[in-house]
């Protein structure tokens, strides 16, 4: 949590009782030790039925708590930006990517000018650009030849969905190749009470330039020429796929790109985060240990974590040492909290991570474009053979603006 938001009284005071709350449950489990042995604990009375209960209840106070933190959140940030003319990055606003009543992309391919103006026997086809807004969400559609009897249901490939982890991070538009920013690297303050005719402390500043650099990713798709004149529904497979693709591997980059050119820089790879290995630690326990290492030294509140399915199951699974689920019974459905933070289920992760931070108020996508789709049959032998290329692509930079607001569990 930034020391400007900790002056509204309110919003201070409703993160200490988010604090106690998350202590007191965390003290509780300690007590139960690694292998949850409801007897160790003496804080509470009952059976394991009856502290399993209460711990349950505890952890439904903790969510309550944190839905009241983040409302007070966005109620001082719309105060802060009301006041503010300039337009502050540090209040995370979405710019618009839904390029909202716009037409479709297959709707934009056929009634542009490289099919109007593409004519058999004409010599090279005509390039259209066309511009589609990265967070546009596209209806899923089937790829066919002419239908003769056969359903219209298409089964698609089992593969990662997206986006998950770009939805993370606040989006902001650029007009330059690389975003720059300035970053207080030194802040040295000796404040202090002083006598009458006494020497003031000196205090010290130093602000350091950072850039991150904006990267492409891109992906092409060959298409015959009757694949979108004989089968109109062809046009909402690639209307869905293309995007799709991007956003995919968009979503691997920002938290796995090694930043070496043309990567993006993931969270992971980020310098100065902090890191905490599991060891023999419970899983639920490091994860609150990360999450305290991003409140001391970043001075910040983790508003996502993202964890594989198959290492979140530790937690959701975790069972008293007598077999009772700590974190609710397998009829009712999970908390997808942990200690209150919003746990995102993702295969973008490494599968031996867990990576956590305050994404809302130190992290950015900054678009130089959205989605841009270019039609050509001038490539290759393509004129000959009666065939289109569209290409896709999307041109952004990953920001993540103080390296200590984040957090990596390693050694899961």
């Amino acid at each position: 949590m930034t020391t400007d938001t900790l002056e509204f009284p309110a919003l201070k005071e409703a993160q200490g009782k988010l604090d106690a709350k998350r202590k007191s449950l965390a003290d509780l489990l300690a007590e139960a030790g690694p292998d949850y042995d409801m007897t160790k604990v003496k804080s509470i009375q009952g059976d394991t039925h009856a502290k399993v209960a209460e711990i349950a209840k505890m952890n439904a106070e903790i969510d309550e708590a944190k839905a009241a933190v983040t409302n007070l959140v966005t109620l001082h940030k719309a105060a802060q930006n009301s006041r503010d003319d300039s337009g502050s990055r540090e209040g995370g606003a979405d710019s618009d990517m839904d390029t909202r009543g716009r037409k479709g992309f297959g709707q934009l391919v056929m009634g542009s000018e490289a099919i109007k103006g593409y004519k058999a026997g004409s010599g090279s086809g005509p390039v259209a650009r066309i511009d589609v807004g990265l967070k546009t969400l596209f209806e899923t559609g089937a790829g066919w030849d002419p239908e003769d009897l056969r359903t219209g249901r298409v089964e698609m490939y089992p593969t990662r969905p997206a986006p998950r982890v770009i939805d993370a991070f606040p989006q902001t538009t650029t007009t330059m190749s690389t975003v720059l920013y300035m970053e207080e690297t030194t802040f040295t303050n000796n404040a202090a009470e002083t006598s009458e005719g006494a020497a003031y402390g000196e205090a010290q500043l130093a602000l350091t330039e950072r850039s991150s650099e904006v990267r492409k990713v891109a992906v092409f798709l060959p298409v015959t020429d009757e694949q979108f004149e004989d089968e109109p529904r062809a046009r909402s497979y690639v209307e869905n796929r293309l995007p799709f693709m991007l956003k995919q591997r968009l979503d691997l980059q920002l938290l796995t790109g090694n930043g070496t050119s043309p990567n993006l820089r993931g969270t992971e790879n980020v310098s100065g985060i902090n890191t905490q290995a599991l060891g023999v630690d419970p899983l639920a326990d490091a994860l609150y240990k990360a999450m305290r290492a991003v409140r001391e030294t970043g001075f910040a509140e983790p508003s996502h974590v993202f964890i594989r399915p198959s290492k979140w199951e530790q937690v959701r699974l975790a069972r008293t040492a007598d077999g009772i689920y700590i974190w609710g019974h397998p009829s009712m459905p999970g908390p997808m909290t942990i200690w209150g933070v919003p746990v995102v289920e993702t295969t973008a992760v490494t599968s031996t991570k867990a990576v956590l931070g305050d994404y809302t108020n130190f992290s950015e996508v900054s678009v130089r474009r959205g989605i841009d789709i270019q039609i050509s049959n001038s490539h290759g032998s393509f004129f000959i053979e009666g065939k289109l290329a569209i290409r896709a692509d999307v041109r952004c930079a990953a920001i993540h603006y103080r390296p200590t607001a984040f957090a990596v569990v390693t050694g899961l």
